[in-house]
């Protein structure tokens, strides 16, 4: 499909009627969903989504000044609630949240813990290190001539960083990148070991995700607090196991599992995907990778409009803790509010011809990250140098690349993921 016929294909009228955010099977064309937040933007902006039994439908939120709005307010949208669409009891939330279920002052608190290791100053220390590191990535990839990008060189790059940042041997690698699959694609049936909406799966209701993957991270997880409590080590597990958070209260066993498997799952997946969409991206606007390729010194610009273009999560959400009013409805205290981030990074009135994929996009004020919040992404500005240096490094390394397959999604409308990306590159 040529890029003029995408595009026609996004902004194709869809009737409102037709709109259903809760069918999986609408997030695996690559265009569906912004047809559907197109209509949504335009026609209902704040739209009721019904959804079948146990859960009791959710309000879409899909314009970028209304998401910025939920996201701020952590008083009147809570995370408390859980920030996914599963419905969750007391019992649960007791056992299943991580620092993402968390707000006020024990968010905060435990926010802190890692807060510096993800901070400008220990970021930058690390840019030889992810040189390097892209550069032995790039080496065996480019080496291949053909091979799947996502496999080879957006799945490889960031579980490397990872292991570094947990201090972990690089042989683990493929089993972190094999959890994340397993419990982020816990609705597509490729990659979960129980689907979500499974009676099997009530089984694991009391796990994040309701994967049974989850108990081997945790696992995991404690044999390297084991080790690792009570030492000196500057890691990411030593600084969460023997540290206090700043409110006094000691992190318990349960705190720390659900904390490192939010490490291992978010420390991989968006980077990776935000990695492979941008690539794919480049492929189909090959006017912009020669813009870059003529001119390196956009790359920095060019990753905020890989972040917009990717979202790499549609969506998180919250719950109302009282009666709102929002976009002219009313929302009433307990119903899910669902901050579509996807859409609001197309919206019209935040961004000009939203659907051109342009590398010199001034003022990108994207959502990628979160909109003001307390919960913005923690590991934002790693993130964002991960992905500047990867294309740094292989821009200039490429004479030409093409796709020479078909690109699967994953079935999911949580993570905007991308399972293969078959190319084949001549060398410059």
């Amino acid at each position: 499909m040529t890029t003029e016929t995408r595009t026609a294909a996004v902004n194709e009228p869809m009737p409102l009627a037709d709109v259903d955010l809760a069918d999986l099977d609408n997030f695996t064309d690559g265009i569906t969903p912004w047809r559907m937040f197109h209509t949504l933007r335009h026609e209902d902006p704040v739209h009721w989504q019904p959804e079948e039994a146990p859960n009791s439908g959710f309000w879409a939120v899909t314009r970028h000044a209304d998401i910025a709005r939920v996201d701020r307010d952590a008083e009147t949208f809570t995370s408390t609630k859980f920030v996914n669409l599963e419905e969750v009891d007391e019992d649960q939330i007791k056992k299943r949240a991580s620092i993402l279920e968390l707000d006020g002052v024990r968010h905060r608190a435990l926010r802190s813990l890692l807060q510096r290791q993800f901070g400008a100053s220990v970021i930058t220390s690390y840019t030889d290190f992810l040189r390097g590191l892209t550069a032995t990535t790039l080496d065996a990839a480019l080496a291949k001539g053909t091979f799947d990008f996502v496999k080879e060189v957006s799945a490889d790059f960031p579980i490397n960083v990872l292991a570094r940042l947990l201090d972990v041997p690089p042989e683990d690698n493929q089993q972190l990148i094999d959890w994340g699959n397993r419990i982020i694609g816990n609705t597509d049936p490729d990659y979960a070991d129980v689907l979500l909406d499974s009676t099997e799966s009530e089984q694991y209701r009391d796990l994040p995700f309701r994967s049974p993957a989850s108990l081997e991270v945790f696992e995991y997880g404690r044999e390297l607090a084991r080790q690792r409590r009570g030492g000196d080590g500057t890691d990411l597990v030593s600084k969460l196991v023997n540290t206090t958070p700043k409110d006094g209260v000691p992190l318990s066993s349960q705190d720390f599992d659900n904390y490192f498997l939010l490490l291992v799952v978010a420390g991989n997946e968006t980077t990776r995907h935000t990695i492979t969409h941008s690539m794919l991206a480049l492929l189909q606007h090959p006017d912009q990778l020669a813009r870059l390729q003529d001119d390196p010194s956009l790359i920095p610009v060019a990753v905020e409009e890989f972040l917009r273009w990717a979202s790499p999560l549609y969506h998180f959400r919250r719950t109302a803790t009282r009666d709102v009013e929002l976009g002219g409805k009313l929302i009433k205290e307990g119903d899910k509010v669902v901050m579509w981030y996807a859409s609001g990074n197309r919206d019209e009135e935040a961004f000009g011809n939203p659907y051109d994929f342009d590398v010199t996009r001034a003022d990108n004020d994207h959502v990628t990250f979160g909109k003001g919040s307390p919960h913005l992404c923690l590991g934002n500005l790693l993130a964002r140098t991960e992905i500047r240096i990867m294309f740094e490094e292989l821009i200039p390394r490429i004479a030409a690349i093409r796709l020479t397959g078909d690109v699967p999604r994953v079935r999911s409308n949580f993570v905007n993921g991308i399972k293969k990306l078959p190319v084949e590159v001549t060398l410059a």
